[in-house]
């Protein structure tokens, strides 16, 4: 599980076919979920949604392979946007500001690492101030 990040934090644990686990550090219940997606990625993202329940958009996904050779690690980053509903400011000037948050996650394990970055994004939005 992820490391306690203060209440509302989430850790996770993530499969292929799209079997989610979550831990809240705050109270240290585990909540189970599955989803069906259009692949791995999606159906890890849907079963993650399913537990924690923090509505966002996808708004940047990025792989990249840091190592080289069959055991390579990828690097995922991510960011997501706060919707309508629950998150926009509007700067000194007027315009409309877009609350983002980034995640990053490094393992060899690809899926593992989608579900890193997408947890750490999501606990930043948990706790960033309204």
């Amino acid at each position: 599980m992820g490391a306690d990040r203060g209440a509302g934090a989430f850790g996770h644990r993530a499969d292929a076919d799209g079997r989610g686990q979550a831990q809240e550090s705050a109270t240290g219940e585990i909540k189970l979920g599955a989803a069906i997606g259009t692949g791995p990625v999606d159906a890890v993202y849907k079963a993650i949604n399913e537990i924690v329940q923090a509505p966002n958009n996808l708004v940047e996904f990025l792989v990249q392979a840091i190592t080289e050779g069959m055991d390579a690690n990828g690097d995922v980053t991510i960011r997501i946007e706060v919707p309508d509903s629950r998150g926009y400011m509007e700067t000194a000037q007027g315009r409309q500001r877009r609350r983002l948050f980034s995640g990053r996650g490094v393992e060899t394990d690809i899926i593992v690492a989608c579900a890193k970055a997408y947890m750490q994004a999501l606990n930043k939005m948990i706790d960033a101030p309204e």
